[in-house]
């Protein structure tokens, strides 16, 4: 595996690669421990990673936006349990994982998610990531393509510098540099509802105000730079495994136009739009978005 000078996988693992090895417990002579609130922790090189788990089988790993962690997939841990080990993790700098040292870029986050994989005995996976969480997906994808058995972005870009004008991403990063110097109070009034969903119902709205109060302001800018200096978009044209793009149709965010650069870019994607939800579309409905995401890999490969 490489290293954070690393390359590329060069070849492709049978479908049958795509497992989970069996959990042990830190008594049995594993790195994983289970705290109290229901997150287990793994020790990966240097660093902890706080993850959630639920259910068994082929694995599928969650990865969540900017401002997000592993408490915005409670709706798909509850309901792809069924079907899937499915996994979501904290990336560092976010919820109970702490922050990386800098200088941090989308492929070291990479580099940690591929280590993170190794430490809880996934050798290949379905990878679902939102906003930020789907760039970390491209990124772990141009990295080591033999891990990725189906990918399911959602509501992302090709990197802000590969989706957006360049005024809107400049906009966006002088506003993520101040909003990481503010009071947490602050920044969620400004972000939540308005720049997350299209009609969040009040308890949606406190849900999501809960996670972002708990921002990292490291791990913020650190995203936040991320997001503004990464372009995937020369990713995108070679992604071969089945793909899934899910966007909710009032993205303010990322906007339609984006789902439709990345449609066109990776051959035999499909695009299913969520009607009446915003950016975090697996948050604000559900339901539409789990029983996407369940037909998309629960279909026999052709």
């Amino acid at each position: 595996m490489p290293g954070p000078a690393g390359g590329t996988d060069d070849e492709r693992s049978d479908p049958e690669d795509v497992q989970c090895s069996p959990e042990r417990t830190e008594a049995e002579g594993g790195s994983r421990a289970l705290s109290s609130d229901g997150l287990l922790h793994a020790k990966v090189g240097v660093r902890t990673i706080a993850y959630r788990t639920a259910g068994q089988g082929t694995p599928l790993v969650l990865l969540h936006g900017f401002l997000c962690d592993s408490r915005c997939w409670r709706a798909q841990l509850a309901g792809l349990a069924d079907d899937f080990k499915v996994v979501a993790w904290d990336a560092p700098g976010a919820g109970a994982s702490p922050d990386p040292d800098e200088p941090f870029t989308i492929t070291d986050w990479a580099h940690a998610l591929a280590d993170f994989l190794d430490a809880v005995g996934i050798t290949r996976t379905h990878l679902l990531g939102l906003s930020w969480g789907g760039m970390l997906a491209q990124e772990l994808f141009r990295l080591h393509p033999s891990r990725v058995d189906r990918l399911l972005l959602a509501d992302t870009y090709a990197g802000w510098k590969g989706s957006l004008p360049q005024e809107a991403v400049e906009q966006r990063r002088a506003r993520c540099y101040r909003d990481a110097l503010r009071p947490a109070r602050e920044v969620v009034s400004e972000w939540v509802p308005k720049d997350f969903f299209v009609n969040a119902s009040p308890e949606l709205a406190a849900e999501m105000a809960g996670v972002v109060a708990d921002f990292h302001p490291i791990g913020f800018r650190l995203m936040a730079r991320s997001l503004a200096d990464t372009d995937t978009t020369s990713t995108l044209e070679t992604i071969d495994v089945p793909t899934l793009l899910l966007w909710g149709e009032g993205d303010a965010r990322s906007p339609l136009s984006v789902a439709e650069q990345f449609h066109a870019a990776i051959r035999g994607s499909e695009l299913r739009v969520i009607p009446g939800a915003g950016h975090v579309s697996n948050m604000e409905k559900p339901e539409d978005f789990n029983a996407r995401v369940l037909e998309f890999l629960l279909r026999p490969v052709v």
